[in-house]
């Protein structure tokens, strides 16, 4: 290992010293920024070529900029989007060494909303990409939404092979991995916690964001940490000509973003907020038990942009969301996020850029307890900093090169939980933990022939698990709660416990059949070192963390990917078949009975062991037209099999849902009004029901076997509809739409939860008190679902 870490870093150090001696640069690139002329927003997914060399062109970045390779000038430069106006320039060798840009205007038959054009019409079938979709910020306001709160981690439950934790939530679980094994960050920085109100809603305004990549495939070697996902969230660029706004007031909450030049029209601004006003209505009520109680959540997030020069870009960007929920000043729980990054762009050549990243996400809850017999304060924070550099070098209009480093710094704070004075509760504390991982990532992608394209990567991660901390010595070296501690080591700051380092290789192949019918296959490593323990697959607040470390190893998984990609009818249909097999080892689980939320030595009340899963993924897409949308559907298996639970024997997770088909249409009859229809249909998560029952203390108790997982909820289905009616664009500045959406269309009463219970006179809701005398009482189970049907309504306006 040590020699292979050596000839590791030896090659980046030579490509390094080699890039800087890289030709000079001898302005054999067209460089320029695409832009929408409505807004001045920039233009990803734009297609660039030359005339006549349509084979040979680009696709314009996030940041709308592109670098084509020249040809003999002077030659016609054409630039194309879906829904747009396609624009042709005539570049001359005098505009070489420029910054070209370009304003796209929107075509009048476009479908403003609607249509889908995140990307080139081929790059289905012609790119390497497997299982990545980039998600366009169009579409996912677009469709229907709870409350009418447009929500990015919902339209991706939307996407073959993404599937949700239960009705309402934003949880996503990835082709077999659970919620804590998706990367999700924010410029470069990743959010711990991304969901609002408990996970009924994500934590990112959609209109604050410029893009969204999402990797549950070949995920590139510059990204790593989480074995099953990757989503990568950039926040929009600020205007730098004039002022503008957006926003919009809904059901429950209200949102608004400005942008606009900040000194000059080489810095700008962006800033966005939203607040729900829900205790706001509870102020109203006459009964003092609800008039008391709080319940709300708000984001705030903004991106200053500084051009340098023509070479040099420099962003600084910082997100914050909160949460509270408070009963009559009694209880209080509230948690809180707060991501920050900069990030600096650099053009060495025309060959050559160098982004250099560094950020800082923090996460912490806290919950107050006032009752004076049992009050207590009880509060976690988490965070991680790090820093990133990534070159990329193009030595040719067929390869394309990417290599840096990358350097994580963990921090978990203890656990407290403190008593207030005179309180029966004892006090409670745990142990910080903190981990230091170095990684170091090359990747290649080159056309081996017309037909062949090969992208090749490999990712080192150096891990440590390192004081200020205390590990625990079991009797006989393995923890348990039966099992005595006979000893305690202290580690002072940065004293390493326990070390690790994996390899992780990554390839993918594309091999064109013909022009419109690609075949693909790709395989990934990826090594986690951070896991949650958690008794819930939606997602708490209050969910552990856990670093790896000396009874806890990190997580490998391994997945090999093939797919067969076909388009039709001038790239406005596409279709889609990826099968998936994955192996995971060293995954965590929960001991039957377990307590995790206090215990310092958590590792004593989890289990390890590996799992697997598969699945074949269908997508059948529309592109262009009056009606755009998908359908897929998503066969999947995910197991487990760890010793110590279900008798050693191999078993689901509450996640695996073998049948899952989704259907997203969206429709503009005309200028003015657009609809949008969504329909889901999934098998019920996997549970236990209890097998009998017994009694103690004259209660009546459920009986679970030992076998996890065994039955089931009934298959879930639901169908959203939506109907937006935008205002007649007359010239001003104003422009305004009102969103009439419907959660749930026909009423469908999914399970959110079962409560074995008892029931008493054949009531449900049933108290025995003096005055009421409990006649009958019999075992019965008691069904809660959330939501059948809601309507709601937004107006969204910009200006």
């Amino acid at each position: 290992m040590r020699f292979l870490l050596k000839f590791i870093l030896s090659s980046f150090l030579f490509c390094l010293v080699k890039s800087s001696l890289v030709l000079a640069q001898t302005n054999e690139h067209v460089e320029g920024v695409i832009y929408e002329v409505s807004n001045n927003n920039p233009l990803p997914g734009a297609n660039v070529y030359w005339e006549n060399h349509a084979q040979k062109g680009v696709v314009t970045d996030l940041d709308g900029s592109f670098r084509l390779q020249k040809i003999d000038l002077p030659a016609k430069l054409i630039v194309s989007f879906i829904g747009f106006e396609e624009t042709i320039r005539i570049i001359n060798e005098k505009d070489l060494g420029k910054i070209q840009k370009f304003y796209l205007k929107e075509s009048q038959l476009a479908l403003e909303e609607v249509i889908i054009r995140d990307r080139r019409p081929d790059e289905n079938v012609k790119s390497l990409d497997m299982g990545k979709s980039v998600v366009p910020i169009e579409t996912i306001k677009n469709i229907p939404a709870l409350f009418g709160e447009v929500d990015l981690l919902r339209s991706l439950q939307l996407l073959p092979g993404v599937q949700t934790a239960g009705e309402g939530t934003t949880g996503l679980f990835v082709r077999g991995g659970s919620a804590d094994q998706n990367l999700i960050q924010i410029d470069g920085a990743p959010v711990y916690n991304p969901s609002h109100f408990f996970g009924f809603f994500s934590v990112f305004n959609p209109d604050a964001l410029n893009g969204v990549e999402f990797y549950k495939g070949n995920i590139p070697a510059n990204f790593g940490g989480r074995i099953s996902s990757v989503i990568d969230i950039s926040l929009k660029e600020g205007n730098y000509e004039k002022i503008r706004g957006e926003g919009g007031i809904g059901s429950i909450s209200s949102r608004l973003t400005v942008d606009g030049p900040l000194f000059s029209e080489n810095s700008s601004f962006v800033i966005s907020g939203r607040r729900t006003y829900a205790d706001m209505f509870l102020r109203l009520s006459s009964d003092p038990e609800i008039k008391n109680n709080d319940l709300y959540f708000y984001d705030l997030s903004g991106k200053f942009t500084f051009k340098l020069g023509e070479k040099d870009k420099l962003a600084v960007s910082s997100y914050m969301g909160s949460d509270y929920l408070g009963f009559a000043m009694q209880f209080g729980l509230g948690w809180t996020n707060w991501v920050s990054s900069v990030t600096w762009n650099r053009n060495i050549s025309d060959r050559m850029f160098f982004d250099l990243n560094a950020y800082h996400s923090a996460y912490q809850y806290s919950i107050k307890l006032t009752d004076p017999d049992t009050g207590f304060d009880w509060g976690n924070r988490l965070s991680e900093s790090g820093i990133k550099a990534t070159w990329n070098f193009s030595p040719n209009e067929k390869t394309m090169v990417n290599w840096g480093v990358h350097s994580q710094l963990y921090n978990f704070a203890p656990i407290n939980l403190d008593p207030t004075p005179g309180s029966a509760i004892e006090p409670i504390a745990t142990n910080p933990r903190n981990g230091m991982q170095n990684n170091v990532f090359i990747g290649a992608a080159t056309d081996v022939s017309d037909r062949l394209r090969v992208d090749a990567g490999l990712r080192l991660g150096i891990y440590q698990l390192h004081g200020k901390g205390v590990d625990y010595v079991y009797e006989g070296g393995i923890p348990s709660p039966d099992v005595a501690i006979t000893d305690s080591l202290v580690y002072g700051s940065f004293q390493r416990i326990k070390g690790f380092e994996g390899l992780e290789p990554r390839l993918s192949l594309r091999y064109m059949l013909d022009d419109e019918l690609s075949i693909k296959a790709s395989y990934n490593r990826n090594f986690q070192y951070l896991q949650v323990a958690s008794s819930s697959s939606a997602g708490l607040p209050i969910d552990r963390w856990i670093l790896a470390g000396t009874y806890v190893p990190p997580i490998r998984g391994d997945q090999v990917s093939l797919g067969l990609f076909r388009n039709f009818n001038k790239d406005r249909w596409e279709v889609s078949v990826e099968g998936y097999y994955k192996d995971i080892k060293n995954v965590i689980d929960l001991r039957q009975g377990a307590n995790i939320l206090f215990e310092d030595n958590v590792e004593a009340e989890i289990l390890t062991g590996n799992g697997y899963a598969y699945g074949l993924e269908f997508l059948l897409r529309k592109n262009s037209g009056k009606t755009t949308g998908w359908l897929s559907y998503t066969y999947s298996r995910t197991w487990r099999q760890i010793d110590g639970i279900s008798f050693d024997q191999r078993y689901n997770p509450r996640f695996d849902r073998p049948h899952d088909l989704t259907m997203v249409l969206n429709h503009e009859f005309n200028k003015r009004w657009s609809a949008g229809l969504t329909f889901v249909y999934t098998t019920g998560q996997a549970v236990t029901f209890p097998v009998g029952s017994y009694e103690v203390d004259n209660q009546r108790l459920p009986l679970y076997s030992g076998i996890r997982n065994d039955d089931r909820f009934p298959d879930y289905h639901r169908m959203d509809a939506s109907v937006t009616w935008k205002n007649v664009d007359r010239g001003r500045k104003w422009k305004g739409s009102w969103n009439f959406s419907i959660y749930n269309l026909y009423g469908r009463k999914n399970p959110f939860s079962y409560q074995f219970t008892e029931i008493y006179n054949d009531q449900v809701n049933f108290t025995p008190t003096m005055d009421n005398v409990v006649e009958s009482r019999r075992p019965g189970v008691v069904m809660t679902y959330l939501f059948t049907f809601l309507p709601s309504v937004t107006y969204n306006f910009n200006f």
